[in-house]
């Protein structure tokens, strides 16, 4: 037996909010609110990170001090319990861990630094044992599959800088070629790996331009292939597209846009990786996070602005969204995490 659960991220709360979701039907049903402890002020965002084992949930908090707080997670229940917290070395805008679960990364938007921090047994955060400066707004940071490269986005200076890890000692050193360019002010934001390891998807915040490249998972290079939209048809105005994700299974592709509010579907060719425009639906006020469930049969986006979180059903033949039913969170969500707990 197996339940899935969702986590999200609210900013001006100082919690997060804990959901089963019903792999039938797709209701999200309250399970908590479990606050951050040690933590009195409001950060801007609360970025979420699952160990690889799902054992723990890692909270970014971007208010003084800056910190890392770690939860464990019942694997029956999926309740959270608070069990420690550690320093960052700046307000991180993003959190992810290697794929072993032995290093945590963070992106500092305002602070321009990425830092590597260890992750103790128990879960909990290590000081930073290397701190990086960057371009302008560093502003994502994940490994590849082989956890033998790091890439981390610099929304201001139009880059995707390009580094070798090393997962026993958690060091990162400049790639050759050291960064990937993008086009001018166009403000690389998040990006994906495509499950097969072939194929990387990244979202430009400025110009809501979506970019495919081939990945050689060898070298570690970038290589674009194609750019669309996650713009609506018609759009007018200033783009503000804030993340993306991929279904489980790679087929499909998602992104969102805070300025329409709303969420972008792509179908996603699995020989190319290139993508074909399915349409979008509107969504949450302001949402600048959302994700997919382990299932790939549902999507769940929240609103900074709404204070909300709506599921839709993915149709598996077409990646087309249809909404199910909205829910009340926390105050400025902005990130989701969902997991299957076995």
């Amino acid at each position: 037996m197996a339940d899935t659960f969702a986590y999200v991220g609210n900013a001006d709360s100082n919690n997060i909010s804990v959901f089963r979701l019903d792999p039938a039907t797709g209701e999200m049903t309250p399970v908590q609110t479990a606050a951050f402890i040690g933590v009195e002020k409001p950060g801007s965002s609360t970025p979420l990170a699952l160990t690889p084992d799902h054992r723990v949930l890692i909270a970014g908090v971007r208010s003084q001090p800056y910190v890392a707080v770690s939860f464990a997670i019942d694997p029956k229940t999926g309740m959270l319990k608070h069990i420690g917290n550690g320093p960052l070395a700046d307000s991180m805008a993003y959190v992810s861990t290697d794929r072993s679960g032995k290093f945590l990364f963070s992106a500092s938007y305002g602070g321009n630094k990425i830092a590597v921090n260890p992750i103790g047994d128990d879960g909990v955060v290590g000081a930073p044992a290397q701190v990086i400066p960057t371009g302008l707004n560093a502003h994502a940071i994940l490994p590849d599959a082989a956890n033998r490269f790091v890439y981390a986005t610099n929304l201001g200076s139009d880059q995707v800088l390009s580094f070798v890890f090393d997962a026993k000692t958690g060091a990162l050193t400049a790639n050759d070629p050291p960064s990937i360019k993008v086009p001018e002010k166009s403000g690389p934001r998040h990006f994906v790996f495509h499950p097969n390891g072939k194929f990387v998807y990244l979202v430009h915040e400025l110009n809501g331009d979506v970019a495919v490249f081939n990945y050689d998972a060898k070298g570690g290079v970038w290589q674009e292939v194609q750019r669309t939209s996650a713009l609506p048809a018609g759009f007018t105005g200033k783009p503000w597209a804030a993340d993306l994700h991929l279904s489980p299974d790679g087929r499909f592709l998602y992104a969102s846009e805070r300025t329409t509010n709303t969420i972008a579907a792509f179908k996603v060719d699995a020989a190319s990786g290139k993508l074909t425009t399915i349409g979008s639906v509107d969504t949450e006020k302001q949402p600048r996070g959302f994700n997919i469930d382990p299932s790939g049969k549902y999507l769940a986006a929240v609103g900074e602005l709404s204070d909300g979180m709506t599921v839709y059903g993915i149709d598996q033949g077409t990646g087309a969204l249809t909404r199910l039913k909205s829910y009340p969170v926390g105050k400025k969500p902005n990130w989701v995490e969902i997991v299957e707990l076995k």
